[in-house]
């Protein structure tokens, strides 16, 4: 998920060896900086974040729901059918989605206005991992976080923009990128969870002008990235080349989250944030059939 200065790639989706799939409006609220896409696996219900408007927004049976928050939101899990964990700028927090209340869990860099979270994403161990960033985007001011079992810990330094958290089916494998850096890495996990060794570079993007956003990984272990200013999420194998693309009318495709009753429609968050005089397209969420049956979100053990 970004939310920075990054120039937007001039890439033309049409080039790749595959025809790209369409997608159609899921919900045509635009999105300042739409990002954070969840589908909550027992409510069947997607959730997702206007980041800076501080709000979460979903839909259930058609009605279009909406929280306002006093400060940036970005990302969730899901702990149980009625709770859900959300990150916000300076903490981490216990929401209840019927009652719309919020209780702090931990605190995430409060001492630290000059930053905000951006990407998380529940690990298959019951972890959850966020990513920091400061607030105009400064070059190292970032970190990627570890919530396990009510504990909070660094796993990652000096990142610009943290995005495209996401793991294996086996839990064994995190992907994460700095999207500044146009560089998607992959790290090896011990059982628990935690990193085993150092990361390794799964996808570098700079030659082919991609910024990799938000990913999600599917239940066959290829990852899909939302890239920014390309509009369209990508799949690669998991030895990185490059399978199918999904086109979105946004031109800053944001997070992918993969849901539905079978797990073979992908949601796709966008953004207008750094486009002069967005048109309609700008800062939808979109979704898309893929005949491919994505992993459901893992719960938040607390």
């Amino acid at each position: 998920m970004t939310g920075g200065p990054v120039p937007a790639a001039p890439h033309d989706p049409s080039s790749c060896a595959n025809k790209p799939i369409d997608s159609q409006p899921f919900d045509t609220r635009p999105c300042h900086l739409g990002e954070g896409a969840l589908w909550h696996p027992e409510r069947q219900q997607l959730f997702w974040f206007d980041i800076l408007e501080n709000r979460m927004r979903s839909q259930k049976d058609g009605q279009a729901l909406e929280w306002q928050f006093d400060e940036y939101h970005s990302a969730a899990g899901w702990v149980d059918h009625d709770r859900l964990l959300i990150a916000s700028e300076r903490g981490l927090w216990l929401f209840d989605v019927d009652r719309g209340h919020r209780d702090l869990i931990v605190p995430l860099e409060a001492d630290m206005p000059e930053t905000r979270s951006n990407d998380g994403r529940a690990d298959p161990q019951g972890g959850f991992w966020i990513g920091t960033m400061g607030k105009a985007a400064e070059p190292d001011a970032g970190a990627i976080y570890r919530l396990y079992r009510g504990k909070l810990e660094p796993v990652f330094q000096d990142i610009t923009i943290p995005n495209a958290i996401s793991f294996s089916p086996d839990g064994r494998t995190a992907y994460f990128a700095d999207t500044a850096r146009q560089v998607v890495r992959r790290q090896t996990l011990d059982e628990d969870g935690w990193p085993l060794g150092p990361a390794t570079v799964f996808l570098d993007l700079a030659a082919e002008g991609l910024f990799p956003d938000g990913a999600v990984v599917d239940g066959e272990g290829y990852l899909w990235n939302a890239q920014w200013g390309a509009a369209r999420v990508a799949r690669y194998a998991p030895d990185g080349r490059l399978d199918r693309v999904v086109s979105v009318g946004g031109r800053h495709a944001s997070c992918p989250a993969f849901g539905g009753p079978d797990l073979s429609r992908l949601f796709v968050t966008t953004a207008q944030e750094g486009i002069a005089n967005p048109d309609a397209a700008q800062g939808l969420v979109y979704q898309a059939g893929t005949g491919i049956r994505g992993q459901a979100e893992h719960r938040v053990i607390l």
